[in-house]
């Protein structure tokens, strides 16, 4: 019977391709064929099977076929051929039933086609439910072509692939479904996968219709057809919904819809170099219309998604940057990222971009592989993540925003993409970079800072170095300088890291007693300063270095270094006397916890892990498991100050438990902040420069050489902004208590404004403000510093809503972002920065928050109702016009020549001066005439009567000016400075002069002289102590004592304009006074009544005030 079978299919052959290439056929694979495989097919069935073998290649090594015979009880089948090895069953019948088949029989067969080569084939034996419904024909093609993807691993075995028979749709139709189901997973959605996939396999045909409308939104042919396509197809996917009778199976349905019209692009339709559709899957979501989803989301995110990796890119503003990390959180990636974004917002609030993290999971098991091979893989997911966030990025070709290629966009021009290294991905600049050469992206390497041809921060040290400009402040604090004295330290870190190396070789005079890592504890009670710092020198130029290469020798008596998996360390009487422990032997986080509580000078965190948390979480809370054993709680520290070069070290609870015990700490995101600072400088160089580049007026090499150079320049820059900010922290924390009343109403606002959640970022609710001021005690310096981050966001944002930074005048504030080098060689070049507002709003919050304060800009728009952008208008024309930059600069000189209490009170004197100029600006329209007209206008006026000022004051006020004077001079202020800064209280009344002689084209000297004369006859210098000496709180106080102010100065005004008009026999000021005075002797005599009242009066209120304005403006109306 086999002869005479496979004479029949000799035959066939033969006749079916041919005499040459059928006696090959037959030569080949004839004796090859098995005695069970004869008696099981046809002829007909072994032509099909011998034509599909014959197409197996080890590089194409499997074909399938899902057929039907008409003989049997179940006549569907699937026969897979597979070249080299069989398909384990375990493997491929979940598969099959996945796609919605159940299986009943398998005939394997084995044929051999060459020495030590085979061909597998199995003949299986399925149902489908709905067999009445199927179409071979139809979902044959499809259908193969997904089994094959399944077992490739290009498309994932799970119940979403019922969908190829229950809706007719391709593995990659299907993958728009799974990766959306990914996405719902990564936001919390409360359904399980697999009831996702029950449900979506259920309404299949609703699937395809989604699918239907995805292909109609985001398809290449977009027109009037196609869009009412798409609102028809919207009106049947609502009948539909509305037809389903479960709640749970509406919703999940509804979702996947919403998900499709909160999704701005997609990938889907890109194709890679080749030619074919890449193997991610990119969505861009505009994520508040994503349904659900809790406050203190993203703008935008975009969501890859891959069979080999899943990543988030959440971006909380359209310029937008942070790092992108390799994160071991696979089942809430997007929950950890988010997280991180906030943080970064926070921590970005002193840069151009606002606060963007990324990060991806890896699917594939890496534990049987080793390390290279992991690399390897984490290298290719992040580098296909990086281009799935480039396939959806706008470009700039020849200074016009073009979109990617093959994408429907339905949001703005969006080109602002850029990223930085983080957990995982710390040496992946170039790699990133790269990339950003390959999709020819108009940031070239300044798409990711810190490349090979960027600012190395180790070696620059910038970001300990920043985290030394808050610990010197807070030493200034303490009026310590620790550039001339020593200070104890214990440390979280270890000499090879770039934050704790370049930390603790910042300065001879740092002490250390004690550090550790995740490896050793380091102990030395006693150091030799000079000796211990050059051995930290040298462990941080090694290669690669840990505590145990540092020279026992040089390890005082009683210290060493211990292993953390020791099982206890004896404590020498010298350790128990440095670190005040009084245990003789501890296990390593025993004395971890016990090295955290030491009585120090300063703890300097420069490592990895949270150490400190608040009495009132739990180790849970914090969620740093790897830690909680060596944790401690904030009211335990024993150290002055935190420095916290490292993220994450304290939770924001702990720092205000600490700082409520009177420690000196801001935040993580304040005193590591250089990093961020150092490559948003970065950035903003390189794109200036890389137009240059494109444009053939610079090479690469020379721009390279001119980054070098600026180096030190750019750290100064950084620094600057740490410094300041570290000042104004500092300062805000000695008004807190003060202030508190207005902190309390502030915080509300920015509830509203910017959606400053209080129990994400922990700020107190107003009874533990109330309750914190009936204790005394305020807003702590790390509450603070929140409060400062929202308000710089907040005020960029309004800025750039605003036209102010299109006046020509800001070029300046534009170029104290760069360094001078660049201003001088591409002042004209920087113009046309394509950052050019956003720098400018930066620059420009940043210098009124960190020169006025927190709430500057509140109490101003409360004050006078203006916007932030015409309050910023009126700022700088008043700090320009009085040159406030040298009165600051004059005041930091002071560094420990004067005690920081005493700078505190010289910069209070400036900031009441500049409150006071820019109200009167905004109070009198003083705007129009543009900001460099009116800084001329009025700076040139205040110089030419700087110099009088002393002269023009008499009585009283000149009295009390020459107390200032003298009290500065005590303190150390040369008299020059005394004069400067004591004056700046009166330097204010120059506004009004200016203004007088100004309208009524009177003599400018003259004018003042009138002015301050009338002051002083009427007493008005008293009449305003009295209304600043009121105390009373609340908002309406507040107005009532600004309205006064406004009053008293409209009526010295009125009174020295009646004067100067009534002048007709020219006399000098002195005599024309006394002259009017003659003249109208019933207003002097009726106001000298009035103040003799309110002398005598036992308790002066804002009533009397206004009476007593009210008269004095009705009697020089009579006049």
């Amino acid at each position: 019977m086999e002869n005479s079978w496979k004479d029949q299919l000799h035959q066939a052959l033969l006749k079916k391709l041919g005499p040459k290439k059928g006696k090959q056929f037959a030569e080949k694979y004839l004796p090859a064929l098995s005695m069970s495989y004869c008696e099981q097919h046809t002829v007909e069935e072994a032509i099909g099977d011998l034509l599909q073998i014959d197409n197996l290649t080890p590089e194409n090594p499997l074909a399938i076929v899902f057929y039907e015979l008409t003989r049997g009880e179940h006549p569907l089948h699937i026969k897979l051929y597979r070249y080299g090895s069989s398909i384990p069953l375990s493997d491929i019948l979940p598969m099959i039933e996945n796609m919605g088949l159940r299986t009943y029989t398998e005939r394997p067969y084995r044929i051999a086609i060459g020495p030590n080569q085979f061909i597998w084939i199995g003949d299986f034996n399925v149902s489908y439910a709905h067999a009445n419904l199927l179409t071979l024909d139809q979902v044959n093609s499809i259908f193969n072509e997904a089994l094959i993807k399944i077992h490739l691993g290009v498309c994932e075995n799970d119940g979403f692939n019922k969908l190829v028979l229950g809706a007719g749709l391709s593995w990659r139709e299907i993958a728009i479904i799974r990766a959306y189901a990914k996405y719902m997973q990564q936001i919390g959605f409360r359904f399980s996968q697999q009831y996702i996939e029950k449900t979506i396999a259920a309404y299949a045909g609703i699937a395809k219709k989604l699918i239907q409308l995805f292909y109609l939104k985001f398809g290449l042919k977009q027109n009037t057809a196609s869009k009412k396509k798409m609102a028809d197809l919207e009106s049947e996917i609502q009948a539909d919904i509305d037809g389903i009778t479960s709640l749970d199976e509406d919703h999940i349905i509804r979702y996947f819809w919403s998900l499709i019209k909160a999704t701005l692009r997609t990938n889907y339709f890109q194709l890679d170099s080749h030619g074919v559709p890449k193997n991610y899957l990119s969505f861009k979501l505009h994520t508040s219309k994503v349904p659900d989803l809790p406050p203190g989301q993203p703008l935008y995110e975009i969501f890859v998604y891959s069979t080999e990796f899943e990543g988030i890119h959440l971006r909380s503003a359209k310029v937008a940057r942070g790092g992108i990390r390799w994160s071991d959180r696979p089942e809430d990636f997007r929950t950890e990222i988010l997280g991180l974004m906030k943080a970064q917002k926070v921590k970005n609030s002193v840069i151009v971009p606002s606060g963007a993290k990324g990060g991806f999971i890896l699917k594939k098991s890496l534990s049987m592989l080793d390390r290279e091979q992991i690399k390897k893989e984490v290298v290719y997911c992040y580098q296909s993540f990086i281009r799935g966030l480039l396939d959806l990025t706008d470009n700039f070709e020849n200074d016009r925003v073009v979109s990617p290629p093959n994408t429907v966009c339905y949001d703005d021009a969006d080109p602002y993409l850029v990223v930085a290294a983080d957990k995982g991905t710390a040496t992946f600049s170039d790699i990133a970079n790269a990339i950003s050469k390959e999709f020819n992206f108009w940031l070239g390497d300044a798409f990711a800072s810190g490349g090979s041809a960027g600012y190395d921060h180790k070696k620059m040290g910038i970001t300990a170095r920043g985290a030394w400009e808050s610990i010197k402040r807070h030493f200034r604090e303490l009026d310590i300088n620790i550039e001339e004295h020593d200070f104890t330290v214990v440390g979280i870190g270890d000499m090879s890291g770039d934050v704790f190396g370049n930390g603790l070789t910042y300065t001879p005079h740092a002490l250390l007693l004690a550090a550790f890592d995740h490896r050793h504890i380091f102990l030395d009670p006693n150091p030799d300063k000079l000796k211990t710092f050059e051995e930290r020198q040298r462990l941080f130029n090694l290669p690669t270095s840990s505590w145990e290469d540092f020279n026992p020798q040089l390890i005082s008596k009683g210290g060493g270094v211990y292993k953390r998996s020791s099982k206890s360390i004896a404590i020498t009487p010298e350790v128990k006397k440095a670190l005040a422990i009084t245990q003789d032997s501890l296990t390593p986080n025993e004395l971890i916890r016990e090295i955290l509580k030491a009585p120090v000078d300063l703890l300097f965190n420069g490592g990895i892990g949270t150490y400190v948390k608040a009495s009132s979480e739990s180790h849970a809370d914090v969620g740093d498991k790897t830690n909680e054993f060596c944790r401690i709680n904030g009211n335990e520290l024993r150290c002055k100050i935190v420095g916290e070069g490292g993220n994450l070290g304290f939770t924001q609870l702990g720092r205000v438990e600490y700082a409520l015990t009177g420690g000196l700490i801001n935040t993580d995101s304040i005193d590591n902040s250089a990093g961020v600072n150092c490559s948003d400088h970065e950035v903003n160089i390189k794109i200036l420069l890389n137009k240059e580049i494109s444009q053939g007026k610079l090479t690469e090499k020379k721009r390279n050489q001119l980054l070098t150079k600026m180096t030190e320049e750019v750290a100064q820059l950084v620094l600057q902004d740490n410094y300041n900010q570290a000042l104004v922290l500092s300062f805000s924390a000695t008004n807190s208590l003060t202030y508190s009343g207005l902190y309390q109403t502030y915080i509300k606002e920015l509830e509203g404004i910017v959606h400053l959640d209080r129990n994400v970022e922990f700020l107190p609710d107003d009874k533990h403000l109330l309750d914190r001021k009936a204790a005394g005690q305020g807003l702590t310096r790390p509450e603070l510093s929140i409060i400062m981050a929202y308000t710089k966001i907040y005020i960029t944002g309004e800025l750039l809503k605003s036209d102010l930074p299109d006046d020509p005048y800001f070029a300046t504030i534009l170029e104290t972002g760069f360094p001078s080098l660049l201003k001088k060689m591409y002042a004209n070049s920087m113009q046309n920065h394509r950052l050019r507002r956003e720098i400018i709003a930066t620059q420009l919050s940043n210098q009124i928050v960190n020169s006025m304060g927190i709430t500057f800009m509140y109490r101003m728009q409360i004050e006078t109702g203006q916007s932030i952008a015409d309050i910023a208008r009126a700022y700088i024309i008043a700090s320009k016009a009085y040159q406030i930059d040298d009165v600051h600069q004059l005041i930091e000189s002071l560094n420990y020549k004067v005690t920081v209490q005493t700078q505190y009170e010289l910069l209070h004197h400036v900031r009441q001066l500049m409150n006071l100029a820019s109200r009167w600006f905004l109070h009198h329209r003083r705007l129009e005439g543009g900001i460099a007209n009116n800084i001329a206008h009025y700076s040139q006026s205040i110089s030419k009567l700087e110099k009088s000022i002393p002269d023009l004051m008499a009585g009283v006020t000149r009295e009390y000016l020459d107390k200032i004077v003298t009290q500065f001079v005590g303190i150390g202020l040369s008299e020059k400075a005394a004069k400067k800064i004591a004056a700046t209280r009166a330097m204010y009344t120059v506004l009004n002069v200016v203004e007088v002689a100004t309208q009524n084209k009177f003599d400018l000297v003259r004018t003042a002289e009138v002015y301050f004369k009338v002051g002083s006859k009427f007493s008005l210098v008293w009449f305003r102590d009295q209304i600043g000496n009121d105390s009373r709180e609340g908002h309406w106080n507040s107005l009532a004592r600004l309205s006064l102010r406004d009053e008293l100065d409209n009526l010295q005004r009125r009174l020295t304009i009646v004067i100067l008009k009534n002048d007709q026999k020219k006399l000098d000021s002195e005599k024309l006074i006394a002259y009017w005075f003659a003249k109208n002797s019933f207003i002097h005599q009726r106001w000298d009544k009035l103040m003799e009242m309110l002398l005598s009066s036992s308790s002066i209120d804002y009533t009397i005030f206004f009476i007593a304005l009210r008269e004095l403006s009705t009697l020089i109306t009579v006049e």
